[in-house]
């Protein structure tokens, strides 16, 4: 578990399905981040199993009352296609919509950078976003992340699509700059 200021970092359990399904169902979340709504809690409950069992995935939990609103992730080396090193990951993530705007993904995702760089000895972590998501944009220039690449056809298996995907990198070097 990780904490920050105002948010709880845990892992996700089978009890969140509900949770997960009333903020995964909204059409304006998945489809942004490659992925569609989920339709079922028992949908929400095979994701939470199969796809939120990575070893650096968390629930993103607001202190007060420890209910799932979100997900971060650091996906190590086998679980992304942005690095084939073990000291390289990439930042995933997504918010419940009721939270946008409250800056609860910048304050995550920095308690996560620090947790791979300081804890799991990260040299680079990558973060992507999909062209049109301005959301996680904004999140990943505020996170102090450097622009890298454009891929202009880039496949969107879940969603049976190609889009043009922008990626983004952070250093140890560079983060221990911003945040030191």
């Amino acid at each position: 578990m990780l904490e920050t200021e105002r948010l709880i970092l845990r892992k996700w359990t089978e009890e969140d399905a509900e949770s997960l399904f009333e903020y995964a169902k909204d059409p304006e979340i998945g489809p942004a981040a490659g992925w569609p709504p989920h339709k079922s809690v028992e949908e929400s409950r095979a994701v939470i199993k199969n796809v939120f069992d990575g070893a650096e995935c968390y629930a993103i939990c607001e202190k007060e009352n420890n209910i799932a609103i979100g997900a971060v992730e650091l996906k190590l080396n086998g679980y992304t296609n942005k690095t084939k090193r073990d000291d390289e990951c990439e930042l995933g993530y997504w918010l419940g919509q009721p939270f946008w705007g409250r800056g609860y993904m910048p304050e995550a995702s920095r308690e996560l950078l620090r947790h791979g760089f300081e804890v799991l000895g990260m040299t680079t972590i990558w973060c992507a976003y999909y062209d049109g998501n301005l959301k996680s944009k904004r999140v990943q220039e505020k996170l102090g992340f450097v622009y890298h690449h454009t891929c202009n056809e880039v496949p969107v298996p879940l969603l049976h699509e190609v889009r043009v995907e922008h990626t983004n990198v952070m250093t140890k070097e560079h983060w221990e700059e911003i945040y030191r």
